[in-house]
């Protein structure tokens, strides 16, 4: 595998040539695919050593958990989009903002596949119709079985730094490791709500949990 400097990965994955998307196509050059793989896999080692609460200089958690949240967008396929979801890419968090206004700085002006990134917080699944990311806060522990039995509807891919999240039948988790952010996927919720996440993706992450939170 080639090695990229993380810095470099951060702009060369601005170009849509190394989309996930554009990489599935028939016809992409070996070279291309490899090096691009490499800058994906550059990013997210990236990511999961930037912070330390240790560290007086370099990006906070915060700022570490919404580079995630934006960056999984790029990896995953939603299912046909409603009306509601044409033109954006909505990021939503449910319950108390941990991010301030970090998240909205980090998707301000950009883009995937085509389609501006939004972010902004719902108080309830009510509120959710329309987005693809669901961050659920930890304010919101007490009630996950209701909230992710909720999500099912939604075609949402979840996410949470919630303790287990990916194995009490969340699709991402956030976890800290070392005092370093990284992700567990459960494949199986990610399955039923007609969700694709791209291998690549899997390749990077702490944990592939592949069975439901009942153990099915």
């Amino acid at each position: 595998m080639e090695k990229v400097n993380s810095q470099d990965a951060v702009e060369g994955l601005r170009s849509k040539a190394c989309a996930p998307a554009a990489l599935a196509a028939r016809g992409v050059p070996r070279v291309r695919r490899r090096l691009c793989v490499a800058l994906w896999l550059a990013v997210f080692t990236f990511l999961s050593a930037a912070y330390s609460p240790a560290q007086q200089v370099g990006p906070t958690e915060s700022q570490v958990k919404a580079a995630y949240l934006f960056n999984f967008g790029k990896f995953v396929r939603w299912p046909a989009p409603p009306d509601s979801r044409k033109h954006s890419l909505e990021i939503c968090v449910l319950g108390k903002n941990p991010f301030g206004s970090v998240l909205d700085a980090t998707v301000k002006g950009e883009t995937i596949d085509g389609n501006s990134v939004v972010a902004r917080s719902v108080p309830s699944l009510h509120e959710a119709e329309s987005c693809h990311i669901l961050f659920v806060s930890q304010s919101e522990e007490a009630r996950l079985t209701a909230i992710l039995a909720g999500a099912k509807r939604l075609q949402a891919l979840t996410v949470s730094d919630i303790p287990h999240f990916a194995e009490r039948g969340g699709m991402i988790g956030l976890v800290n490791q070392a005092d370093r952010i990284r992700f567990e996927v459960n494949v199986a919720p990610l399955e039923n709500a007609g969700l694709t996440v791209s291998s690549e993706l899997l390749k990077v992450a702490l944990r592939v949990i592949r069975k439901s939170a009942g153990g099915d």
